[in-house]
């Protein structure tokens, strides 16, 4: 599956026209995001920053509380709104998606919650954030990664 570089030149555009910024807090798409979005050229009017926490050390450290960790498991829908809110207060910017969920093998490091599950949050300007859970196919992990920034592409394009 190949991203389609054209919807996130869309986004960009967009962002560009309304004046706004973007901003992301990603585990389970490592950077895939930013990435994306940087490969447009002029990009840099609308995206700063971004964090890749692959750890929940790192999502810690850049805001998301230790407690909603514990009490809802890193992979849920509670840890990446928080990871959104947190890169969004950081960055300031007027768009931030937070990313994270549980590939298809159990990491030692979290109990197993649900193979396959990501969790994304998006928070554009002052609405109400965007929250989904969206299950994978059980492909290879870089094809999830790619089938996640799609998806996550789409449901930009119908809130900006």
């Amino acid at each position: 599956m190949k991203i389609k570089r054209s919807k996130w030149a869309e986004i960009v555009s967009r962002l560009m026209e309304k004046d706004w910024t973007i901003t992301t807090m990603e585990d389970f798409t490592n950077g895939g995001i930013a990435s994306e979005i940087t490969n447009i050229e002029g990009c840099s009017k609308v995206f700063h920053e971004s964090f890749v926490t692959c750890c929940n050390l790192a999502k810690i450290k850049e805001g998301v509380p230790s407690e909603i960790i514990a009490k809802y498991s890193v992979y849920s829908s509670e840890v990446a709104l928080c990871m959104a809110n947190a890169a969004k207060k950081r960055t300031f910017a007027d768009v931030a998606i937070g990313i994270t969920g549980q590939p298809k093998k159990v990491n030692s490091y979290n109990a197993e919650d649900n193979l396959n599950l990501i969790w994304i949050a998006i928070i554009v300007k002052d609405h109400d954030p965007f929250i989904e859970g969206i299950y994978v196919p059980q492909i290879e992990k870089k094809q999830q990664k790619e089938f996640i920034i799609n998806e996550i592409a789409n449901t930009l394009l119908l809130m900006i």
